[in-house]
């Protein structure tokens, strides 16, 4: 097994440029093909424009990202830190059972295999012989494969966040430029906007105790449930 020192000079440039490597749209996992319930969201007429779309996107923010993903990430970072075997398990499948849609729910596991495979062609899964780092439990989600890569990389866990913050939000614009009349000027203007929302998501995610996460995303879940049977459609979920 390979990892990379965050330590200062060399290994800090490293581990920035495995964050980079980790959250560019080049990736090879196949993200750029889900929605998240927001396709269906353009189909029901609840996001239309850039300001609803902001709207929305803060929402979810706020309401799911900082009290779900985010805060779990954090958890399963330390865990991998520590080669706590049980909670990479236990927080794994916590995330599973938050995902309230057989969409949602594929989606997290496709991309988490997705990364694992990817992951095992460079030689950087975790090394399931080894006494000091646990295995990636079976179908293991997309975050807890996330945060062993952020690990492996040297990441600290507050830019593992950013990263992950702002890579879902790239995501949702790029699903709004393909399936809105959203143009790439106005997707920066959403970036300016939320920029600081996705700092203050991180701040709030790391404070949080055990008993103050789940998320709260009724439309969300109500429009990835729709989306399962919408007739025409662009994404996978």
């Amino acid at each position: 097994m390979r990892t990379e020192s965050s330590g200062a000079g060399q290994g800090d440039d490293l581990a920035l440029l495995g964050l980079l490597q980790l959250v560019s749209p080049a990736l090879p996992i196949g993200a750029f093909a889900f929605s998240q319930g927001l396709e269906s969201a353009f189909e029901l007429g609840w996001v239309s424009d850039e300001a609803s779309l902001g709207a929305w996107l803060a929402g979810v923010l706020d309401d799911g990202l900082t009290r779900c993903e985010l805060p779990v990430l954090a958890r399963l970072h330390r865990a991998w830190a520590e080669a706590d075997g049980e909670a990479i398990v236990e927080w794994d499948t916590w995330l599973a059972a938050n995902r309230e849609t057989a969409e949602l729910a594929a989606e997290d596991s496709r991309l988490g295999a997705s990364l694992a495979r990817l992951l095992a062609s460079l030689a950087l899964l975790p090394d399931s012989l080894s006494r000091e780092t646990p295995a990636l439990p079976a179908g293991a989600g997309y975050v807890t494969v996330f945060a062993w890569t952020a690990h492996a990389r040297g990441i600290a866990v507050r830019q593992a966040l950013l990263g992950f913050a702002w890579s879902w939000l790239e995501n949702q614009l790029a699903v709004a430029c393909k399936a809105l009349p959203l143009g790439h000027t106005a997707a920066q203007r959403l970036v300016e906007r939320l920029r600081p929302a996705l700092v203050d998501a991180v701040d709030q995610a790391l404070a949080l105790e055990d008993d103050e996460l789940g998320p709260a995303l009724p439309g969300l879940a109500l429009a990835s449930a729709l989306h399962e049977t919408q007739y025409s459609r662009l994404f996978r979920s």
